[in-house]
Formats: C-alpha cells, structure tokens, sequence
C-alpha cells in the first residue's frame, strides 16, 4: 500500500501505519491533505530564495507516515462516510552541515482542514455605541467541557450562506440567516495590510489557532446589523439560558459586546474576531453597517 509524493524536489515516500484505515486514493483526495500537501512544498520551494534563513542548508520531505484517520457518517443510500481528520508524521530533515550535523523538524501533524467562524453583532438603532453578540455555549469534549461559550463555527456552504450546526440553530431559534453580501471577511481584510510584517509565504487566508500540532485554520467574517431596539429585547427574551439543537446539545445565547474578550480568554477564535473587529474599526476598513 506504500506510494510516493512524486510533484516534491525529490520522491516522498508515503507509509501506512497498522491500522491506518485509509486507502492512497482515499488520502489523496483528502481536502485537508491536499492543502497540507500543497502548501508545505510552495514553502519548502521557497528555501531557493537567497535571502530564506534556510537556504544553505535546505529541509526536504523525506517521508510521511499515516498513523490514524477517523471517518465520519456512515454509507447510505442518500449519504457516504468521509474522511474526518488524519494524523501524521512527517520527516522533514535538512542536508548535513559542515559538521556532518543533520537536523529535523517537529512533523507530527493531526490534519482537519479549515472552517469559519462568524461574529455576530446586534446594534440597536437607537445607541451608536452599544452592542450585542451572538454566542453558542455547547460541548467541546476535547477541551474537558460540556458548556464550552464561543462565538458561531461552521463553514460557508455552496449557496454562499453560513452553515453547518451553530448556524442552524440561530436560524431555528431567532431567524437569522447569514448571507454572503452581509458579512465581511476579517482575515482577509487584515492581512491585505500585512505587507512586510511577515516572511511570504503560501498559507491559506485564516488564522492558525494551534500550528505547532494542527492543520486548522479558521477564517473570520463579521455580520452585523442594526435592529429596532424592541426586536433585539425579543431575542434576548427568547434565547435567554434556552437550550436547543439535535439530543439538545447547543445553547445560543446572546451577551454585551463588552463582554467578549473576557470569553475570548478561553476560546482563540473569539478573541482573535474581537481583536481584528476592534482594529480593522479603527482603522476604518470595515464597511457601515446597515439597518435591516
């Protein structure tokens, strides 16, 4: 079941652990592989710079090895399992030295892929100052917790519309859609400014929550609307400590503005949106908000 990498500098070889439940055409067509793959050979290319701290000394990709994947669903009639997440090792070692000295990079990677996550902001027409944000409060069982408080995940689905569970029961419970002419990307829009701060390189338009370990990237839109004041009570009223969603498992709820960075000191997504919404305001890149 070995294969090799045959678009790298040089051949790559690809090993399945025991175990592995994957086929090479299956890993090959991993979205999350596919992006991982791409983008870690335009940056290994980019050691040919002269001016790349590597450059004398170049790392290559000698290896990948597949340790584990989980599938999600099930194959049915209407419906087919999917690659979920694969974790792997790669080997990524530079040229000896002139001491005969070889060094490695830290390979070890557990691939997902990328999601959104939307911050959402209610502004009663009557106050140009306050504000309030749309939160979810659900399960996180990788983190230990079973009310873990956050702002909307998901994914912008092929209709151009925020989706996936969060989405569906803020839709469910307050009628809000999101739609693609209604929100601003914030990654994007911040890192069009970031222009000499960083090494140029090919990675994807989002932020990397945990890259020491982790493929994900989450891109970060903003929605924001103004509504009658009374309209933003009525939700308030509605979604206050209301559990909803499949086996009950989300809470939307709905808390100040001012508030969100102290959740965002438990959860990076909210606090990088909080951080990005509150610069990109000042430096006036956002577009007006308009009433609904």
């Amino acid at each position: 079941m070995p294969f090799q990498l045959e678009d790298f500098e040089d051949p790559v070889d690809v090993i399945f652990e025991t175990g592995a439940d994957i086929t090479p055409n299956q890993l090959v067509k991993f979205p999350a592989f596919i992006t991982w793959r791409m983008t870690l050979k335009t940056s290994l290319e980019g050691q040919r710079d002269p001016n790349h701290p590597f450059h004398e000394n170049p790392y290559k990709l000698k290896s990948v090895t597949i340790q584990s994947v989980d599938w999600f669903g099930r194959d049915t009639p209407d419906s087919k399992r999917f690659v979920g997440f694969v974790k792997l090792k790669a080997d990524v070692r530079s040229g000896a030295d002139k001491n005969g000295k070889i060094s490695t990079l830290p390979g070890i990677a557990f691939l997902r892929g990328g999601s959104v996550a939307m911050l959402m902001i209610l502004r009663p027409s009557d106050s140009n100052t306050e504000r309030w944000v749309i939160m979810t409060e659900q399960p996180r069982i990788p983190s230990g917790s079973l009310r873990f408080l956050e702002i909307p995940a998901g994914m912008i689905d092929d209709n151009k519309t925020f989706s996936g569970a969060a989405a569906k029961e803020i839709w469910e419970e307050t009628g809000l859609t999101v739609h693609e002419d209604e929100f601003q990307d914030l990654t994007k829009l911040a890192l069009g400014q970031i222009e000499g701060l960083e090494s140029k390189e090919d990675l994807q338009i989002g932020m990397y929550p945990s890259p020491g370990g982790c493929d994900e990237f989450i891109a970060i839109f903003l929605w924001e609307k103004v509504l009658e004041r009374q309209e933003i009570e009525s939700l308030k009223g509605r979604l206050s400590g209301k559990t909803t969603g499949e086996s009950e498992m989300i809470t939307v709820r709905i808390l100040p503005y001012e508030d969100l960075w102290k959740v965002g000191a438990r959860d990076a997504k909210t606090l990088a949106a909080w951080s990005l919404y509150e610069a990109l305001k000042r430096s006036r890149t956002l577009r007006d908000t308009k009433s609904w």
